[in-house]
């Protein structure tokens, strides 16, 4: 049996065929970002472009899907590249291991993609990542916060201007809004989270995160077959 004969199936060879010929890219790849990226090629989608600077860590072990004791310390793109071609080896994944801002954020080219995933914490760059995929006319969700909720259950996505209860999603209205941004599909929790973690550096387990990465690949997964 074909490891994806089961994924053919239900959607069918044409739309398939189509999957593995769209091209991907995700910026982050941590307790969100691995989720997306493993869904993705778990589907049969062929060309994954991953980005993040990051290493991994004994902290991120309790929830991202690359970090473990044997990993530790090594590259997070260099770790999710060896995990996919373990999955899929024709998948043709191209790595960007840099931190992406707006100074170099240039550099992408967006338009050799079919979609655009933002799985990044920092605001400016979501911001950029955002801006950039609506200059170049490129289908993007954006992933709001996961830390401090434990509530699975609580995920939505819909439109950035319907988003409650999310501190980060508050920010990111009114950045996109002074860049007069419109119409961005982004995930969320309405979970309220206690004041006692309010007070904090944001917290996490594995539920809120990991559910999350696997709303947004199915949302992508699904945008992508509407189009054929």
């Amino acid at each position: 049996m074909d490891k994806f004969e089961k994924v053919i199936n239900l959607i069918g060879k044409e739309k398939f065929d189509m999957l593995q010929k769209c091209n991907v890219i995700i910026f982050g790849v941590g307790g969100v970002g691995g989720y997306v990226i493993e869904a993705l090629t778990r589907c049969g989608i062929n060309n994954l472009t991953i980005v993040d600077f990051d290493k991994v860590e004994q902290s991120n072990i309790n929830r991202q899907i690359i970090a473990l004791d044997s990993t530790v310390g090594e590259y997070k793109v260099d770790v999710m590249q060896k995990r996919i071609v373990d999955i899929n080896q024709n998948c043709k994944v191209k790595k960007i291991c840099k931190k992406i801002d707006i100074n170099n954020i240039g550099e992408i080219n967006f338009s050799d993609y079919d979609f655009v995933i933002d799985a990044v914490d920092m605001v400016s760059t979501k911001v950029a990542i955002i801006k950039k995929a609506k200059e170049c006319g490129v289908k993007i969700i954006s992933c709001m916060g996961t830390g401090n909720k434990i509530d699975a259950t609580k995920i939505k996505i819909d439109d950035i201007s319907k988003t409650a209860m999310c501190p980060l999603a508050r920010v990111m209205r009114k950045l996109l809004k002074e860049e007069n941004i419109k119409d961005v599909p982004v995930l969320f929790s309405t979970e309220q989270p206690s004041a006692k973690l309010i007070e904090h550096k944001p917290q996490s387990v594995i539920f809120v995160p990991a559910s999350s990465g696997i709303l947004i690949a199915n949302y992508v997964f699904n945008k992508l077959l509407e189009e054929k």
